[in-house]
């Protein structure tokens, strides 16, 4: 498998030098130059067996099958269900699949578990250290923490929006005591940390002081991982018929996993974007116009996001992987907050996805209504999906599965409003408010921004 950058204009590479790159030198994202066809499976394969399966195409030849197994297997015995991402059902012909039995409780750890372990190896191999640097709006970074704790080879700096993430969020970041973990909370939005982390690795002489790399969803491994759950949960339900997803989405990397899974071969009918308040991503799939609005915040903070990342993916398979389509949309767009899709993209992606956004009250009242008709508390990010899911169905004959992204003890202010409970955190976290926090607060300015990591990253 050889990758190729969105914007045409960086180093054709392998798995490896992918994963430990992240963005591209050209600023753009790097994609598969082929999506493999969907292998055939035991209808009995557990979850570990089905993801070595899927991912072993993407990682070959930097990583072959026998020496990706064993990462596979490592990465989901950490998960506390023994189907790793259960699907359950909840009403007329609605499916949560559960991605939150990993250890921070939200679906991050289903590809992350497995990237951390992917980044030992390779650093391991090459005797090489990196600097990760994550942008967060709540779940990544707490999952790339988890996945990062104790390495050798890695330091990891993780900047989230200051007041903005829950107490859960952020107390699950900064109360992890290792000399390898940094966090930084910066006075601003997720779009701003996130604009902080691609300035950074757009600074070619920073990048290379430091040994920059990501976590974020920029980095293809991320997208990978998260494509098993969608064909799982095809396989529990549909039997070789199609399925549909809702999928709460922010940077837009979950649902793009989706599309992957749909283009080698999972029977996917369906993909619905459901968004917040903050809707960008429901206007460009109304109206093929991604515009900006300003950041609003909202219930469901990990989606408070305005310029989701991995659109830039799908907008480089929409325009028949033309970079210099690439280039320009994105270029008018940075430059002037608003970007239009032509006819022919805008009718290819609306041939699979739909999108609805949900308000705050609407958030509130889906929660009530699934906890009252089904005994089921759902945090407010899989409340949305499940609202959305409710209202663009296309099919009702065809099963549709919502992503339950978050376990409800993370956002336990929003479950309590909406219901009047106060979920309890598991076990193994029962005593995160009694843990001492550790970070930073700074500015939303790049060159002190720059500064720390390279004092904490060095020293």
């Amino acid at each position: 498998m050889r990758y190729v950058s969105t914007r045409g204009d960086a180093p054709v590479l392998e798995f490896g030098d992918v994963l430990l790159t992240g963005l591209a030198l050209d600023g753009g994202l790097y994609v598969p130059d082929a999506y493999p066809h969907l292998p055939e499976l035991a209808p009995d394969a557990a979850y570990a067996h089905v993801a070595t399966a899927l991912l072993a195409p993407y990682t070959a030849p930097s990583l072959l099958r026998d020496e990706l197994a064993p990462m596979v297997e490592a990465a989901y015995a950490t998960f506390r269900h023994p189907d790793v991402c259960p699907v359950v059902p909840l009403d007329e012909g609605l499916h949560l699949l559960e991605l939150f039995w990993g250890p921070t409780i939200a679906f991050k750890d289903v590809a992350l578990q497995l990237v951390g372990r992917l980044f030992d190896h390779e650093l391991t191999r090459r005797q090489q250290r990196a600097t990760i640097v994550v942008a967060t709006s709540g779940d990544t970074g707490s999952a790339a923490i988890e996945a990062c704790r104790g390495l050798h080879h890695v330091q990891i700096v993780v900047l989230h929006p200051s007041g903005r993430v829950s107490d859960v969020q952020r107390r699950q970041m900064t109360t992890v005591d290792e000399p390898n973990v940094h966090n930084v909370a910066v006075e601003g939005t997720f779009d701003d940390c996130q604009h902080a982390v691609k300035a950074m690795f757009a600074d070619a002489a920073f990048r290379t002081e430091v040994g920059l790399s990501a976590m974020n969803s920029i980095n293809w491994a991320r997208v990978m991982a998260q494509t098993v759950y969608y064909a799982t949960a095809a396989r529990t339900l549909g039997g070789g018929d199609p399925v549909a997803f809702s999928v709460p989405t922010g940077n837009f990397g979950n649902v793009l996993a989706g599309w992957v899974a749909r283009q080698s071969g999972t029977p996917i009918s369906q993909l619905v974007v459901a968004s917040n308040r903050n809707d960008i991503l429901t206007r460009w799939l109304a109206d093929g116009i991604m515009e900006r609005h300003g950041v609003t915040p909202t219930h469901s903070p990990s989606m408070d996001i305005e310029i989701s990342s991995n659109a830039e993916r799908l907008i480089f398979e929409l325009y028949e992987r033309n970079p210099a389509l690439v280039v320009e949309r994105m270029t008018e767009f940075a430059s002037t907050g608003r970007v239009g899709l032509d006819d022919a993209p805008a009718s290819a992606m609306g041939e699979v996805f739909d999108g609805h956004a949900v308000d705050d009250a609407a958030t509130l009242a889906e929660i009530r209504r699934t906890y009252e008709a089904a005994g089921v508390i759902l945090d407010p990010h899989t409340a949305v999906g499940v609202a959305a899911a409710r209202a663009r169905r296309r099919d009702p004959d065809v099963p549709m599965v919502c992503l339950a992204t978050a376990h409800p003890a993370k956002f336990p202010d929003a479950v309590e409003a909406a219901i009047g409970i106060r979920p309890e955190l598991p076990a193994h976290l029962a005593d995160l408010f009694d843990r001492p926090e550790r970070f930073d607060a700074l500015p939303n300015d790049l060159d002190r921004l720059k500064a720390h990591v390279r004092q904490v990253t060095t020293t």
